[in-house]
């Protein structure tokens, strides 16, 4: 179930942006549907056993979908970002641009590939695959 504050910052976002992240938020709570989610540093996030896994933000190139452990998917479309960690994210400006195929996909690996950042804080950075 979708936690209320992840509606509200849906419904905060402009029309076109509110109908791109209902779209997100349907596709990852039904694929996720035991995960936790809710808004974490002012974004909506999903979390399995307390490792985030896939968040969205309203950004300035437009809503960002990120899969934090989304580099080792080697997935061409999910455009990777910093060498650092091991997240990698798309924008959307339209639902159209939404491939419900690909999220889906990316969306099983997201459990199926995981990187430890429940805890990197404790490891002070060092980034360890739990699955």
């Amino acid at each position: 179930m979708i936690n209320p504050d992840i509606s509200d910052y849906n419904e905060r976002q402009s029309d076109s942006d509110k109908e791109i992240c209902a779209v997100l938020s349907h596709l990852i709570d039904s694929e996720l549907n035991d995960a936790e989610n809710k808004i974490w540093h002012a974004h909506p996030v999903w979390f399995i056993e307390g490792n985030p896994i896939v968040g969205y933000s309203k950004q300035k190139k437009g809503v960002r979908l990120m899969f934090w452990s989304g580099k080792s998917f080697n997935e061409e479309k999910l455009d990777v970002k910093g060498e650092k960690f091991q997240d990698a994210s798309v924008f959307y400006n339209d639902i159209s641009e939404i491939n419900e195929t690909d999220m889906l996909r990316w969306l099983k690996k997201s459990v199926e590939i995981q990187w430890d950042y429940k805890n990197i804080v404790k490891r002070k950075g060092e980034l360890i695959r739990l699955k």
